[in-house]
């Protein structure tokens, strides 16, 4: 599937975006700037051909003016097959997320194919958001990714991090007696049992983690004469950590898929 530049949509047509991550897919059509309908599948289910046959042409069918669709996705074998099933859809121009796009930010990375589209359409909806300040772009998910923009929209750097389900299936897979448990806020902060103390350690080690990296990011940031840089939000486990950070944070629903939108904007030929 190659990258490409897409048709500007009439404001009477929508655009379906797919966000492919690693544990779920969300699809989201949209007409204006907020979603008509949102729907949440498992990543997994879109290996087997009779679901993806049958859940993303019904959503079509629903909205039967939807004109194109953005995939952007972490897992390039179901993003293949979607973008494929989307055009014998009737769905014709269908745009893939990279780095090879304009954006409204200047990406400075080492390898810029390996940036991920989910990183690169969180960092685009801050940009849109908080066009003027520094930005720090969070997504708490089955990783944890961390991205820095300047003030000027210049790509500082980032952090990436394995996610609360990572880390509490790490530790029951790699030691002998330790248990598999959720890492959920269980209403205590020290554990008096070892799944309590596996718990509560993976998950306010998350919410530490987080607290010490943007603290050390906005005192960088200080350093090089930018302002207060604006913290936004996002992923499947983002509702349970936000609450306990210590920094003001925009918590933002659906940031990716919406990231996505506006990078087609960006990106729609008017020529």
């Amino acid at each position: 599937m190659t990258d490409m530049v897409v048709k500007p949509l009439s404001r009477e047509r929508g655009l379906l975006v797919v966000e492919i991550g690693n544990t779920t897919t969300t699809c989201a059509v949209f007409r204006h700037d907020d979603p008509l309908e949102v729907l949440r599948i498992s990543t997994k289910s879109l290996g087997d051909r009779e679901c993806l046959n049958s859940v993303l042409p019904q959503l079509l069918s629903t909205f039967q003016d939807t004109g194109a669709a953005v995939l952007c996705s972490v897992v390039p074998a179901v993003s293949e097959a979607v973008a494929v099933m989307l055009r014998q859809s009737g769905i014709a121009d269908v745009l893939l997320i990279s780095s090879n796009l304009k954006l409204p930010f200047e990406l400075q990375y080492d390898n810029p194919e390996s940036f991920g589209s989910d990183r690169i359409a969180l960092c685009a909806a801050g940009r849109k958001l908080f066009p003027q300040r520094p930005l720090i772009a969070l997504d708490i998910g089955t990783a944890v990714t961390v991205d820095v923009l300047s003030a000027s929209g210049l790509y500082e750097g980032g952090f990436i991090m394995p996610g609360l389900d990572i880390m509490a299936r790490s530790l029951h897979e790699r030691t002998a007696q330790l248990p598999h448990v959720r890492a959920v806020h269980s209403g205590e902060f020290l554990g008096r049992s070892t799944a309590s103390c596996i718990r509560n350690g993976i998950f306010w080690g998350c919410v530490a983690g987080i607290d010490g990296l943007t603290a050390r990011i906005v005192r960088d940031l200080r350093e090089q004469g930018e302002e207060e840089p604006a913290i936004i939000v996002t992923g499947g486990s983002a509702p349970a950590i936000v609450p306990f950070l210590e920094r003001e944070v925009v918590q933002l629903e659906l940031a990716v898929a919406k990231g996505a939108r506006y990078l087609y904007e960006l990106n729609a030929s008017y020529g």
